[in-house]
């Protein structure tokens, strides 16, 4: 997943994902490699967003119970 994919689907420019993905992997959450996105830390990263993911997850959980990874 290019940042221009993700700065697309999140209505941004660019560049924000470009300094958000630096941040989150100089916080040890993501490394972030040609495209490629690997979640370090799970529960720290989902610490440090907004209350608004809770809801979203929530939300999509109940709508597409078979879809959820175990």
């Amino acid at each position: 997943m290019t940042q221009e994919l993700i700065s697309h689907m999140l209505g941004v420019r660019r560049e924000g994902i470009t300094d958000a993905a630096r941040k989150l992997q100089h916080a040890g959450l993501i490394e972030y490699h040609r495209g490629h996105i690997t979640l370090l830390d799970r529960q720290r990263l989902e610490d440090k967003v907004c209350e608004c993911y809770k809801v979203v997850k929530k939300e999509y959980d109940r709508l597409l119970p078979d879809l959820i990874a175990t």
